[in-house]
């Protein structure tokens, strides 16, 4: 037998118990196949995105009754704004165009510091495509204009509200000012470190700058018809804007050079800049050199609560505490058994401050500096002729007041040791979350402004703490979505 004929048998055998194919059935399918050849192809439902659609729904049905959207809305719905509201002047028949809800602005800030949100522009986009603004706005139009306006020029009524706050936590004893924890977070300001000039640069380009706004006039004098009113305007202002810029960096330059003579440095090598003329060069977190802000915050140590919100140009914290320790006395009414800080605060003079400030009633918990010679070394000769040991840290000095001495002896206890851990549980905490919700670069420039936006960012945070520690003052009672809102 061939290789052809034992295929062939084993293909018979294979299938051998299969039917027979039906001529009958393979007419009838090949006609089909034909059939539906003549009637085209099939008929198909495809999407179509560009369509534009009519939908038939209300705002309120589209956040769920715990949404943060709804938390954030009765919270601003409890504060005093009156400040805001009385200013407007589009009242009853006058003439005018109705004002934007100061109420809308305040809780599209909130809401977005909540979400990590920083930039004006998206938060208008964000009011138009995203169902938690839509629903705070409430069909009220907001341009970025109108937000960065609310944000940039309402530093003392955001700071109103959080005295408003803090005192209300304390008032319920919803907080406890026996331990305040304070720390300072350098944070990237708007502006390059290419434009730090010395004076001599300096006085260059504000003459330059004051040059181009002479042409830009003189321009627009000559031949007004050669661009619209809105570009000559445009111009003119940015030409302005530049040489006022120049003249407050000519103006901050004593300040920065004073700082270099504090830390004997040359007052010539004194740099301001032409983008933020309040900002300075700081050494940041990763140990590269930026300018910065120095954002100083307050915390209660038990509840994370911030009591107290400032912001400086210095970089470093030296003169911050006894300040902050004031304020928070002025916010709550309340003066602070015990404030923690770090090793960059306790200058002697501070400690000195805040002892004098609050009559002794204040205990400063920081680190001793260790001494020049460590203790079991040798030291300096003493009389003998012999090497002596330095003194040990936690023993009074030659020279120390009453309150420094209380000081280093205070921090040689194993109880306040154990104590202390609590700064950086309560100091470190805060200032993650702050960077979480996006305070690593500041949007705007200047010393007030930046004060503005780290009161807001306290104003949320302390939102979100209240929900937990005092809900019924904000509104929240025992319910569900209060259960809800306390456990995100």
């Amino acid at each position: 037998m061939n290789d052809c004929e034992h295929h062939s048998g084993a293909a018979a055998g294979l299938f051998e118990d299969l039917p027979g194919v039906d001529q009958r059935q393979a007419e009838e399918a090949r006609q089909a196949r034909v059939a539906a050849k003549r009637q085209g192809a099939a008929r198909l439902l495809q999407p179509n995105r560009s369509q534009i659609e009519l939908r038939a729904s209300d705002l309120e049905s589209l956040l769920g009754e715990d949404h943060l959207a709804r938390l954030v809305w009765g919270y601003v719905e409890r504060q005093d704004l009156s400040r805001l509201t009385g200013a407007i002047k589009a009242r009853g028949s006058n003439a005018g165009r109705a004002a934007i809800d100061p109420r809308i602005l305040f809780a599209l800030w909130l809401y977005a510091v909540l979400g990590g949100v920083g930039s004006g522009r998206e938060v208008a986009r964000l009011t138009r495509e995203h169902d938690a603004y839509r629903w705070i706005c409430g069909g009220v139009t907001v341009n970025y204009h109108a937000l960065n306006d609310f944000r940039s020029g309402n530093e003392a009524l955001m700071d109103e509200v959080l005295t408003a706050n803090v005192a209300a936590l304390a008032a319920a004893e919803a907080i406890s000012l026996e331990r305040v924890a304070q720390d300072g977070m350098r944070v990237r300001a708007d502006a390059g470190a290419a434009s730090f000039r010395r004076q001599a640069a300096l006085q260059q380009h504000l003459a330059e700058a004051e040059e181009l706004v002479r042409e830009v006039k003189q321009r627009a004098q000559d031949d007004p018809g050669a661009s619209s009113r809105h570009a000559r305007a445009a111009r003119q202002r940015a030409a302005q804007q530049r040489e006022q810029r120049i003249r407050q960096a000519l103006e901050q330059l004593p300040q920065v050079q004073a700082a270099k003579r504090r830390n004997g440095d040359k007052p010539e090598d004194a740099r301001a800049s032409t983008t933020e003329a309040d900002a300075r060069v700081m050494k940041m977190g990763d140990g590269g050199l930026r300018p910065a802000f120095n954002v100083q915050l307050a915390t209660t140590c038990e509840d994370q609560v911030i009591v107290g919100v400032a912001v400086t140009n210095a970089g470093s914290d030296m003169a911050q505490m006894a300040p902050m320790v004031e304020q928070v006395i002025e916010r709550t009414g309340h003066t602070p058994q015990q404030w923690l800080v770090d090793g960059g605060f306790p200058a002697h003079e501070q400690i000195d401050a805040v002892h004098e400030q609050t009559q002794g009633h204040t205990e400063v918990l920081a680190p001793v500096p260790e001494p020049r010679g460590k203790p079991g070394k040798a030291g300096k000769a003493g009389k003998d002729g012999d090497d002596a040991p330095p003194p040990h840290k936690h023993q009074p000095k030659d020279g120390d007041s009453g309150a420094v001495a209380q000081w280093r002896s205070r921090m040689a206890g194993q109880e306040i040791k154990e104590i202390y851990k609590q700064r950086a549980a309560t100091a470190e905490c805060v200032n993650a979350l702050a960077r979480n919700r996006g305070l690593h670069r500041l949007p705007v420039r200047g010393l007030g402004k930046v004060r503005a936006v780290a009161v807001l960012y306290a104003l949320a945070h302390n939102l979100m703490r209240m929900v937990k520690i005092a809900p019924q003052l904000i509104g929240l009672g025992t319910g569900a979505s209060a259960k809800a809102l306390a456990a995100a």
